[in-house]
C-alpha cells in the first residue's frame, strides 16, 4: 500500500509488566484469586502451554523496535496497540480500577509515542464501575491522545445492555473515538477447561453475547454513531444471524431493538481474525466490505501470523480487499477527536 493508504492492523497488542507487578503490590489476595478462577477456567493443561508461549512473546509484547521488524516482515504499516486484556482487572475495586485504567493508558501512550507514525493506541476504562468511565475515557482520549478505548464483552455484573452505560456510549460517539470489543475469560467457567476450548469456544461465545447485547437492547438505536470494532469477527453472531432475525420476529421479548438484528451488523465492525476464508467471506457478506478491518491478534498463537496474505488469497473483490487493508481503518479514524 501507499502512504496514503497504510495497511493498518487493527488487532494487536501490549504488555504491562510494570503496570501488573503494582496492582499484585497493592491487591495480592485478589490478583491470586483471579488467577485461581484463570485456571479453573482454562485447566491446567492449557495454562501449561499459555505461559511459555506468553513468555517467548515479551519481546514482541514490550519493545517497540522488535514490533516495528514484526510489521514490516507482515508489510503492516500501522498498527492499533491495544492492552493485553489480562489488563482489564474486572474484579477490581473503584479506586484501584480507576488507577489501573489511567496508568493504563499513560503506559500506552508512551509505547505508541515511540513510533508515532506507525503506532495508534487503545485505552482501556473500568468497565465495572460505569459511574467512573468517563473520566477514564476522557483521560485516554483527551488527556493521552489515544483513538478510543478497548472493553471486555463484560465485567462482574455489567452487560454491554446495562443502563448504567448510557453515558459511556453518548460521550464514545460524541468524541467519534474507536470502541474495541476484546474478551477475556468466558462466563461458561469450568465447562471449557480443556482441549483450549475457554479460547476457542470462550471467545467466539463472548463476542456473540455481548454484540447480542448491544443489538436487542437498543444501544445501537439509541447511538447510531458509536464506532464498535469487534475481534475475532465477532464470533458466532455474523454467521448464525438467522436464528436472531427470526427470534425479533416471533418473540416480544427480543423485540427491544427496532429494526431485524442483522441489519445492525452492518453499523458495526469487524476483524479478520478468523481464521479461515470461508467464514472471512461470509463475514463481508453479511457485514458489507466497509464493515471489515485487518487484524492479527499480533503476537499471540492464536492470531493470524500473515494477516495480509490471509486477505490477499480470501479471493475477494480486489477494491473490498483494499478497504479491508487499509480503508476501513481510515474512514473509523476520520472523525476522531483532535488534541
Amino acid at each position: 500500500m501507499s502512504a496514503e493508504h497504510p495497511v493498518t492492523d487493527v488487532h494487536a497488542h501490549v504488555l504491562l509488566p510494570a503496570l501488573h507487578a503494582e496492582v499484585e503490590r497493592r491487591a495480592p489476595d485478589e490478583v491470586r484469586a483471579a488467577a485461581e478462577l484463570d485456571l479453573r477456567r482454562n485447566g491446567a493443561e492449557s495454562q501449561a502451554v499459555s505461559g511459555p508461549m506468553v513468555g517467548s512473546r515479551i519481546p514482541k509484547l514490550t519493545d517497540v523496535a522488535v514490533r516495528l521488524a514484526d510489521m514490516d516482515a507482515q508489510g503492516v504499516d500501522r498498527q492499533w496497540v491495544s492492552a493485553s486484556p489480562n489488563h482489564f482487572y474486572p474484579w477490581a475495586n473503584e479506586g484501584l480500577s480507576v488507577w489501573i485504567a489511567m496508568e493504563a493508558n499513560r503506559l500506552i501512550a508512551e509505547h505508541v509515542a515511540q513510533a508515532p507514525d506507525r503506532l495508534t493506541g487503545l485505552g482501556v476504562v473500568p468497565l465495572q464501575h460505569p459511574e467512573r468511565i468517563l473520566e477514564c475515557l476522557d483521560d485516554a482520549v483527551l488527556g493521552r491522545g489515544l483513538a478510543g478505548v478497548e472493553i471486555s464483552s463484560f465485567a462482574g455484573d455489567v452487560e454491554l445492555s446495562d443502563e448504567r452505560l448510557e453515558p459511556f456510549w453518548a460521550r464514545a460517539a460524541e468524541l467519534g473515538v474507536v470502541i474495541f470489543l476484546h474478551p477475556f475469560g468466558c462466563s461458561l467457567d469450568e465447562r471449557l477447561d480443556r482441549f483450549y476450548l475457554a479460547n476457542t469456544v470462550g471467545q467466539p461465545v463472548e463476542n456473540a453475547v455481548a454484540l447480542s447485547h448491544l443489538i436487542f437492547s437498543g444501544v445501537l438505536d439509541r447511538h447510531p454513531d458509536l464506532k464498535i470494532v469487534a475481534a475475532h469477527g465477532g464470533g458466532y453472531l455474523p454467521t448464525v444471524i438467522g436464528r436472531s432475525d427470526h427470534a425479533w420476529r416471533v418473540r416480544p421479548d427480543a423485540r427491544r431493538c427496532a429494526h431485524l438484528p442483522s441489519t445492525y451488523l452492518s453499523r458495526l465492525w469487524f476483524d479478520t481474525v478468523v481464521h479461515d476464508a470461508r467464514t472471512l467471506r461470509a463475514l463481508v457478506d453479511v457485514a458489507g466490505g466497509a464493515k471489515v478491518v485487518l487484524g492479527s491478534d499480533y503476537p499471540f498463537d492464536m492470531g493470524l501470523e500473515d494477516p495480509v496474505s490471509f486477505v490477499r488469497d480470501a479471493d475477494l473483490p480486489e477494491e473490498i480487499t483494499r478497504a479491508i487493508l487499509s480503508g476501513n481503518a481510515a474512514e473509523l479514524l476520520r472523525t476522531r477527536v483532535k488534541v
